[in-house]
C-alpha cells in the first residue's frame, strides 16, 4: 500500500467523529468524502451531551473551540443527592453541556466551509474490499464509491464494522433504559453552572437548568431484559411519562417537576461495546464508538471519538504505509479508551437501585468515592494529543 497522502479517504457517518476526522485529514494532505445516511441533516434532533475539556482541546487544535462554546453552557459541578434531596457530595466539572444537534450541525459546517463534500442519503449496505487493497462502499439507494481508505465513523451499531468484521460481538445491553429531555416553564432557577445528579429509590436522575430557562434532563432504570427500540420509541409521550413519574414518585420534588414540564422525551436501551481485537482491516479503520463505544457515565464519549481523529490523522501523515500507520493508531489509542471504558462501567454499576441498607451504605462511601474521582477526572480530562 502506498503512502496515504493525496489518497481519497471515505468516511461513512457524518456525525461528530466524521466531520472531525474529515478536517483533520483534510490537513494531513488526504482527500475524504463523508457520506451520511440521513436523507438530511437533523440539528434540532436528539439530545444532549457533555463535552470533556480534552475534547474541546481537540476542536481547539481546529480553531472552533470559541465557535463551539457559544452553542453550549458550561457545568462547573456535579451535586450528588440521594432520593430525599440530601447532598451526598460534590464533583468539581469545567465540561461543556450542549445539544448533540447544535454540535454535529457546527463541525458539519466548518467541515463544508473547508471544501469537504458532504453527501446525505448514503445508508452503508456493505463494504468490498479489492485484490489490490482499494475499498468500494455500496450504499443502499444503490449508488457505490471507491476508495483507498475507509473509514467507520457510524456509531455503536456500526454497519463498517459488521461488514468488514462479521465475527466480531456485538454492542452489549447494560441493563439500563435511558431516557431524556427538555422542560420549559419550570419553577426551578438557573443552576448557574451545577449539574445535580440524584440516586433515586427506583432510578438515577441527572439535571441542570441552562439560562435561558430549559432543564435538560436524563434518566436511568433497571430493566433486565433488553427491549427492541423501535417498540421504546413507539410509546407513547404521555405513557412514558407516567412510568418515569412512578418510577421517581418516592424523590424530592424537582424530579417530577422536570418529568411533568416535558413534551417529547427520548428513550432508548444503554449499550456498551465490548473489546474488540482489532480496529482495522485492510484499508479499513474503525474510530470512536464503532470502534469503542463507552457508557454514557464516563461523559467521554465524544471527547474520545475526537481524540482518536486527531492521532488518526497523525499517524496517516507521518507513517509513509497506511497498513503500519492503522496498527499505530489502535496502539496509541487503545489503553486510554479501555481505561475510560473501565471507569464508566464502575461509574454505571454505582447508579442501580437498591433496597435500603445498601442504599444507606452508598451514602456513607459516597463522598469518598468522590475525592477519589477529582483524580481520575483531571487526568482524563487534562489529555492532550501532542
Amino acid at each position: 500500500m502506498v503512502s496515504a497522502a493525496g489518497r481519497r479517504a471515505i468516511i461513512v457517518g457524518g456525525g461528530i467523529a466524521g466531520s472531525v476526522l474529515a478536517m483533520f485529514l483534510q490537513r494531513a494532505g488526504l482527500e475524504p468524502v463523508v457520506y451520511e445516511g440521513r436523507s438530511a441533516p437533523e440539528d434540532e434532533a436528539g439530545y444532549f451531551l457533555n463535552l470533556a475539556p480534552n475534547g474541546l482541546a481537540v476542536l481547539d487544535a481546529l480553531g472552533l473551540k470559541d465557535e463551539v462554546l457559544g452553542h453550549g453552557t458550561p457545568t462547573t459541578s456535579i451535586v450528588f443527592q440521594n432520593h430525599r434531596g440530601k447532598k451526598l457530595g460534590e464533583l468539581p466539572e469545567s465540561t461543556l453541556l450542549i445539544k448533540r444537534g447544535l454540535l454535529n450541525g457546527a463541525l458539519r459546517e466548518a467541515a463544508i466551509r473547508r471544501g469537504l463534500p458532504v453527501e446525505f442519503g448514503k445508508r452503508l449496505k456493505g463494504v468490498e474490499i479489492s485484490p489490490d487493497r482499494s475499498v468500494t462502499a455500496r450504499f443502499e439507494d444503490g449508488s457505490e464509491t471507491e476508495g483507498d481508505l475507509l473509514f467507520g465513523c457510524d456509531g455503536i451499531h456500526s454497519r463498517t464494522r459488521r461488514s468488514i468484521m462479521p465475527d466480531a460481538p456485538e454492542p452489549r445491553y447494560t441493563g439500563l433504559i435511558d431516557s431524556g429531555g427538555y422542560a420549559r416553564g419550570v419553577s426551578i432557577p438557573s443552576s448557574d453552572g451545577v449539574m445535580r445528579m440524584t440516586f433515586g429509590a427506583e432510578g438515577f436522575f441527572g439535571y441542570q437548568v441552562v439560562p435561558s430557562g430549559e432543564a435538560y434532563w436524563f434518566e436511568n432504570f433497571r430493566h433486565p431484559s433488553q427491549p427492541d427500540r423501535t417498540e421504546l420509541e413507539a410509546i407513547p409521550d404521555g405513557r412514558w411519562q407516567r412510568r418515569l413519574l412512578g418510577l421517581h414518585r418516592q424523590d424530592h420534588p424537582p424530579i417530577s417537576e422536570i418529568i411533568e414540564s416535558t413534551t417529547e422525551i427520548g428513550r432508548w436501551p444503554n449499550y456498551e461495546m465490548p473489546s474488540l481485537s482489532s480496529w482495522h482491516e485492510g484499508p479499513v479503520c474503525l474510530i470512536g464508538d464503532a470502534a469503542h463505544a463507552m457508557l454514557p457515565s464516563a461523559g467521554q464519549g465524544a471527547s474520545m471519538a475526537m481524540e482518536d481523529a486527531m492521532v488518526l490523522a497523525k499517524c496517516l501523515r507521518d507513517i509513509p504505509k497506511a497498513h503500519d500507520a492503522f496498527p499505530a493508531f489502535e496502539r496509541l489509542r487503545r489503553d486510554r479508551v479501555e481505561h475510560a471504558a473501565g471507569e464508566a462501567r464502575k461509574n454505571g454499576s454505582r447508579k442501580a437501585p437498591t433496597n435500603a441498607l445498601t442504599r444507606a451504605v452508598r451514602d456513607l462511601v459516597l463522598p469518598l468515592f468522590l475525592k477519589m474521582s477529582v483524580k481520575k477526572a483531571r487526568e482524563a480530562h487534562s489529555y492532550e494529543v501532542d
